[in-house]
């Protein structure tokens, strides 16, 4: 789109409006707040769809799971003060997941500042750590180019979250000024040079590994690197929560460095002679704390490509760093690789053995239902571009050890662990395209976290399904707390409500579940109602995890 070289006066909400609509914003999600009537104003005359929500971090999280599904920024406005404390679960989130996103939030009027005034934050410095960039707009004048600024910022390099402050009486200033053109964002391509050395290096490797990890991935680059592991025999591991990045019914796929990681993938890292680092920062949780690599300087041969350049050689000093996107350099590799490389079924077998005996669900154990089973037959009976988001918790093991993520954007889960995130990131999903099916895992604990978002579902008529895996407790705490101080239960214990009476109560379709062999009929129940469900799944409390069940870990 090419700038609009007329001026006219316009209010600082409407130039922000304008701005948005240019930037090729569909959808922002809110919570209405009087700081900044506004800009509500112009997205009243506006084709930009508005959805209201029910809590600033739900609506927050919702933006954070668009932005994470389609790489383009989510938008949310959110009011001053609490309103902002509240949203900052999602930045957090989206600062940690690398995922593009603008938080706006209103503001006191200027001339009050520093006054302590009602609900007045200093917005720079409250999300100054959290945010990728913080900044108040001062005048309206400026609209253009802070809000053009925000949209590069928010998508180059290593994405993460815009925080802008909209004080109340600079959105009905008047102000004439031209408006910005679309933003585009820079895809640097590898070297020749560069290209050349990555495909020696895969050649001569003996134990090769390729790690696929973060964001500003498209359908096409998952499409490259299956063809480049399919060519070069590469087996192919993701980072924690992002199974999506490659099929994981590929003979080529061996597994995910998530917590708890299948160990044979853990020693084969350990023990590989080059690693192709792609696109991930490889922090705590896929790094196994920081062990499976050495500090500054690993053992095994590193090629480490990421968007951010600041990313290469932070934590780990690569034998060579690339400074750019996933999807620009696997088709750069991808133009110049062999038809056909090293013949490496030998490595391969094993992995791949390991990983089908890990993701087969152990045989049901205990009372109430069995989460093993209930992932078996979602594997069959959902689309493979359903979309699949979770909070944090135990029951969380479950869908990424045993669900097998076939199709990109399929994913929408936090790498930050934040509690909350599974039910209003499937609502941003359905929000994007509601014919696809968008299903939510949540604990009990998570889903009272961020559940009255289900009163959102149903406002905008998203046939979402929640299942709310209940074992009345806390899970992951208290998985902690048995193992440290056993028998010493705190703080842990929780005495739930009938979540499928909730979900009727709001209008939806909801059905408690005590039996495994129920499960498969209230699913395709909840799914023929062609409203948003809960299905209260009863599990046995003893069932804490994958491998060990409380009372193990609370003898050992």
């Amino acid at each position: 789109m090419t700038a609009n070289t007329e001026s006219r006066a316009r209010t600082g909400g409407q130039i922000l409006v304008d701005q948005l609509a240019i930037h090729g914003v569909k959808q922002v999600f809110c919570v209405p707040g009087e700081s900044y009537l506004a800009a509500l104003d112009a997205l009243h005359d506006s084709q930009i769809g508005v959805t209201v929500c029910r809590q600033e971090g739900g609506a927050a999280m919702m933006a954070e799971a668009q932005g994470k599904l389609t790489g383009v920024p989510g938008i949310c406005f959110v009011t001053r003060g609490p309103g902002a404390t509240n949203a900052s679960a999602g930045v957090h989130i989206a600062m940690q997941d690398s995922t593009p996103m603008i938080l706006f939030v209103g503001q006191i009027a200027r001339e009050m500042r520093g006054r302590e005034a009602f609900q007045e934050l200093d917005y720079r410095a409250v999300f100054g750590t959290m945010a990728k960039w913080a900044v108040e707009i001062d005048e309206a004048a400026r609209m253009p180019e802070i809000i053009s600024r925000a949209f590069h910022v928010a998508t180059s390099g290593r994405p993460g979250p815009v925080v802008i402050g909209l004080p109340e009486d600079m959105l009905v200033e008047l102000a004439d000024v031209p408006d910005a053109r679309r933003y585009t964002v820079p895809r640097p391509a590898p070297t020749a040079a560069d290209v050349d050395t990555v495909l020696d290096a895969l050649a001569a490797a003996q134990r090769p590994l390729v790690i696929a990890g973060g964001s500003r991935w498209t359908e096409g680059a998952v499409r490259d690197l299956v063809a480049l592991s399919d060519r070069l025999s590469l087996p192919v591991a993701v980072s924690f929560r992002r199974q999506m990045l490659f099929p994981n019914d590929h003979p080529n796929y061996v597994g995910d460095l998530s917590t708890g990681p299948m160990p044979a993938l853990s020693d084969y890292v350990k023990n590989a002679d080059t690693i192709l680092l792609l696109g991930s920062r490889l922090s705590e949780i896929a790094s196994q704390s920081y062990t499976l690599f050495d500090i500054p300087v690993p053992k095994q041969k590193l090629i480490h490509v990421h968007p951010d350049p600041s990313e290469l050689g932070r934590v780990y000093q690569p034998d060579l760093g690339i400074a750019c996107a996933a999807p620009e350099f696997l088709s750069s590799v991808l133009a110049q690789a062999p038809v056909k490389g090293p013949d490496r079924e030998s490595l391969l077998k094993p992995l791949r053995e390991a990983l089908v005996k890990r993701s087969t669900p152990p045989a049901p154990r205990g009372q109430g239902v069995d989460l093993g089973a209930v992932m078996t037959y979602l594997n069959e009976a959902l689309p493979r571009d359903s979309v699949i988001t979770n909070g944090a918790g135990n029951y969380a093991t479950w869908v990424h050890r045993f669900y097998k993520f076939r199709a990109f954007n399929t994913q929408a889960a936090p790498t930050s662990g934040s509690m909350g995130y599974g039910v209003p990131a499937a609502i941003g999903a359905a929000r994007l395209d509601p014919s696809r099916r968008a299903v939510a895992f949540a604990g009990d604990g998570c889903f009272l976290m961020h559940g009255q978002e289900f009163a959102t579902a149903v406002q905008y008529d998203l046939p979402v399904i929640i299942v709310v895996c209940d074992n009345g407790m806390f899970g992951t705490i208290r998985m902690h707390q048995e193992r440290e101080y056993p028998s010493r239960v705190v703080a842990t214990d929780l005495k739930n409500p009938d979540f499928a009476a909730y979900a009727k109560a709001f209008g939806g379709h909801g059905e408690r579940v005590e039996k495994t062999e129920d499960f498969a009929p209230a699913f395709e129940r909840a799914m023929a109602s062609g409203k948003p469900a809960i299905l209260h799944l009863l599990t046995d409390p003893d069932n804490l995890t994958v491998d060990r069940t409380l009372s193990q870990i609370r003898g050992q």
